[in-house]
């Protein structure tokens, strides 16, 4: 593994470029490539802790199932994300499905490597509870939305953080590799109704809508939109 090409992509990301040198180390020490092919599932929900995970290429869908079939998406998680850490808290099965959208790339550091970490160092359980919290504090935000906020606002909303990089990154993406249906997925929305409202941002200039793909043309803008 090239340990030092993917610790400077992931130093791109705020967790982990914030964490101490010593546990980025660890993790990269204990860690080992995992490679997905599209639509291959990393885990399921159900599944035992497998440790924390990290993507260095590609997107993973992170959603859940009904027993009518229906999908619901929570998150489409790209570079520099690091994620599956409420397993390693509670030692509890896997709460959602995480799937390969296309070919990706990922870090693993298993269940047993990183429970050994921070049983060596307790002062590391701070870090890995801040990187929880940052997920709790977005579903926070998205449940009031889903609550308050018309659909447009919505849709602007998210996917001005999408581009944000859900506050990971520093420079917002222009270009978003996202499926419209994925979209109305993560608001809860029919594809019609998130296809007319995008459909409008596109005529205000805001963004530009292409096959699989939606490439935001006004971030400013797009923040007025999503009253952020």
């Amino acid at each position: 593994m090239d340990a030092a090409k993917w610790h400077a992509r992931l130093l791109t990301g705020h967790w982990y470029s914030h964490l101490p040198a010593t546990l980025q180390d660890s993790l990269l020490a204990n860690a080992r490539l995992r490679h997905l092919t599209a639509g291959q599932y990393l885990f399921k929900r159900g599944d035992p802790p497998c440790g924390l995970y990290a993507v260095l290429e590609g997107t993973v869908r992170i959603s859940a199932v009904s027993e009518q079939g229906k999908e619901a998406v929570l998150s489409l998680v790209e570079l520099p994300h690091w994620f599956g850490e409420i397993s390693v808290f509670d030692g509890l099965p896997r709460t959602h499905d995480a799937c390969a959208v296309g070919p990706c790339t990922l870090l693993q550091v298993p269940q047993p490597a990183m429970l050994q970490i921070l049983e060596e160092h307790p002062r590391y359980w701070r870090d890995m509870a801040l990187l929880m919290s940052q997920k709790l504090r977005l579903t926070f935000i998205n449940i009031e939305q889903l609550s308050l906020m018309p659909a447009s606002v919505r849709v602007a909303h998210r996917l001005l953080m999408i581009a944000e990089g859900y506050g990971e990154i520093e420079q917002a993406r222009r270009m978003l590799q996202l499926p419209q249906e994925d979209l109305a997925a993560m608001l809860s929305l029919s594809r019609q109704t998130t296809n007319a409202l995008l459909k409008d941002l596109q005529s205000q200039g805001i963004v530009r809508l292409g096959y699989g793909e939606i490439e935001i043309l006004d971030v400013q803008r797009l923040r007025e939109a999503a009253h952020a």
